[in-house]
């Protein structure tokens, strides 16, 4: 099974980026933050995104929720980033720090009217409250999104109702840290994509990453670490005269 480290996640939090740097460092995808709530549009989503046209990076937004009704939310999304067919959409399920935290059946409207809209699920981010929300019981509605699960442990533990993960946040540069950090950068959310960069690309375009090929849920990070050493050795040998 081919694994591809070159997706980060950013929001307002990383301030201001230069994502040529990244590009540079082998990055081909970005997930920006765009909105929060029914308010609350990233600010800096629109520059990283025309920086992100102008390089030929792939790009997705997502949105982050909290406790306001789903569907609004899902509109508000939706008006903020104006989705071309190859932009991946998300969402954010995790608990809320600063205010009332998204339910169960919000997100459930929330993705459902995001299908309706657009003809294609959104990935569904999440980690431990996704975790907790759900208990020992698969959800039918949110089960129909591709995974993006958060765990910053040795293994990705799955939540009941996805067999496998699409995309793994494996760590934040801060939890844990970044042992090959994109100087300049990080620290950022970094991510790997369960298949080869060719496969990314051929997902990506369509807005989806649902037909990606399934991972086992036992796949550590230090796999996963010890595959892209190995690749990074090669390229490095592949430059010497």
């Amino acid at each position: 099974m081919a694994y591809t480290n070159a997706v980060i996640d950013i929001s307002h939090h990383n301030g201001t980026l230069d994502l040529s740097i990244a590009q540079s460092a082998g990055v081909v995808a970005v997930v920006q933050k765009a909105t929060q709530g029914t308010t609350f549009a990233d600010p800096t989503y629109q520059t990283n995104f025309g920086q992100a046209q102008r390089l030929g990076l792939m790009w997705g937004a997502y949105h982050f929720g909290n406790g306001n009704d789903g569907v609004s939310q899902a509109e508000f999304f939706l008006k903020t980033v104006q989705p071309a067919t190859s932009t991946l959409l998300v969402l954010d399920f995790e608990s809320n720090k600063a205010g009332s935290s998204m339910s169960l059946q919000d997100a459930r409207d929330f993705v459902t009217h995001i299908k309706l809209a657009t003809g294609t699920w959104p990935g569904l981010y999440g980690g431990s409250y996704l975790k907790e929300q759900l208990g020992s019981q698969a959800d039918p509605t949110l089960q129909n999104c591709w995974l993006w699960v958060a765990q910053y442990g040795s293994t990705a533990v799955l939540p009941p109702g996805w067999s496998n993960w699409t995309l793994w946040q494996y760590l934040d540069g801060q939890v844990v840290a970044d042992p090959d950090p994109i100087i300049g950068i990080s620290p950022c959310d970094r991510d790997y994509y369960v298949g080869s960069l060719a496969d990314l690309q051929a997902s990506w375009v369509t807005g989806s990453l649902a037909g990606s090929a399934a991972v086992s849920p036992s796949a550590s990070v230090q796999d996963l670490v010890i595959n892209a050493s190995m690749k990074k050795r090669q390229r490095s040998r592949s430059k010497r005269p």
